[in-house]
């Protein structure tokens, strides 16, 4: 699969899903002004992943203008365990670069599966994605975005109850029309 592949069918998730449904109130203002970094990397082991995950922090750094990275990794991870525990090696690498508070990361995987739920319950859809990969994020925007939104404690209950409702059935076909979407676009 091509990396313009794996960026088109992320782009339908975020724009069929996160956006269409709603999940994420504040992505569609940053996705119509082009301020979302699409990025794949060729990280085949957690090493690489890591050097990527650094480049694009710096990235972040230099270039106020992106708003904020998916840096989408369909080479390494594919494991959800595994991806979990790599998310404690990506937080340290925010405090090794001294970024602790300034960006944050969001993970989104395929397989996804929030603490105490079963590994096909809908609700884990919030943060299903058509491939494993890593959200960062600027702490301000998002502060400021928190800031001025009237209940941000009731989006994670909405989205819950909302995927729950359309169910794990719909949400995987869903998800996996991103996919199907992209490759019949010939890329």
């Amino acid at each position: 699969m091509s990396d313009g592949t794996v960026v088109q069918a992320t782009r339908k998730w975020v724009e069929d899903v996160v956006v269409g449904y709603n999940l994420c109130p504040f992505a569609k203002r940053e996705l119509v002004r082009d301020r979302v970094r699409f990025v794949v990397s060729e990280a085949d082991n957690e090493d690489s992943l890591l050097q990527a995950l650094q480049t694009e922090l710096l990235r972040l750094d230099d270039e106020p203008e992106i708003e904020t990275t998916l840096l989408i990794h369909p080479h390494v991870l594919q494991n959800f365990a595994d991806y979990n525990e790599f998310l404690g090696a990506a937080d340290g690498l925010l405090t090794y670069l001294d970024m602790e508070g300034i960006y944050q990361i969001a993970s989104f995987h395929p397989d996804y599966q929030f603490a105490d739920t079963e590994p096909d319950a809908a609700e884990n859809y919030t943060n299903r994605s058509p491939f494993p990969m890593l959200h960062l994020l600027r702490e301000a925007s998002l502060e400021s975005a928190i800031d001025n939104h009237p209940d941000v404690n009731g989006i994670p209950p909405r989205n819950i109850e909302l995927m729950n409702e359309l169910g794990a059935e719909k949400m995987r076909t869903v998800l996996a029309n991103c996919a199907k979407a992209s490759e019949n676009k010939g890329e």
